[in-house]
């Protein structure tokens, strides 16, 4: 492994960002540096963000770790991933939920679902079924796979969760996303009920609707 990608993981451990054994390993089995621009190879183990193009951005390594953390991600597990981006969650996801497991990621500009899907592809998940990315508008979710485990939301939304991921999850099931500038943890306990947790002091780029 890249030193400077050992160093990057060893910082999120003892900082407290990752805890999780399998979260962990993760992080170790899929490289960062395989989904930044030619570029941005050289900062890919900087814990920042980095420009994507389009205005969007690859999600600092620490962001990232307190979300899947949150997230809770298990082998088996369907997964909504809305804003693949550059595809690493979608591939950390993908790792993590394992060959019984699937993840669906959205992204509504076709040239970064295309970065997606080339960098992700680096790993086999989309040609062993594992995952898949697909053109759309993450603000309605993605109901022809529904209901999910859990959802997870790579940009934020304004006010509010968007309705539609509510409907599209299981009972029992968690989304994990930004609204505004917080992260929200939502678990869904009914019908139409729910439980949820604001973490305070994040910044990412808004959700856009089509």
């Amino acid at each position: 492994m890249n030193p400077d990608c050992d160093n990057l993981i060893n910082s999120l451990i003892k900082d407290g960002y990752l805890k999780t054994p399998e979260i962990i390993e993760a992080f170790r089995a899929i490289d960062r540096q395989d989904f930044v621009p030619e570029e941005y190879k050289k900062d890919a183990y900087v814990n920042a963000p980095l420009p994507i193009d389009f205005g969007q951005t690859i999600s600092q390594p620490l962001t990232v770790a307190f979300m899947l953390e949150l997230l809770e991600p298990k082998k088996g597990e369907k997964i909504l991933d809305v804003g693949a981006g550059s595809g690493w969650v979608t591939a950390l996801l993908s790792w993590l939920v394992g060959e019984t497991g699937r993840v669906l990621a959205i992204e509504r500009i076709p040239e970064l679902q295309e970065f997606a899907e080339k960098n992700t592809a680096k790993y086999s998940f989309v040609e062993r079924g594992i995952a898949k990315i697909v053109k759309a508008d993450g603000s309605k979710g993605y109901s022809k796979e529904a209901p999910y485990d859990k959802i997870i939301g790579g940009a934020a939304s304004q006010g509010e969760i968007p309705p539609a991921w509510r409907r599209q999850l299981k009972i029992g099931g968690r989304i994990v996303a930004p609204v505004d500038q917080s992260v929200w943890m939502i678990d869904k306990t009914g019908k139409n009920q729910y439980s949820q947790k604001e973490y305070f002091g994040f910044s990412f780029v808004p959700l856009v609707k089509d």
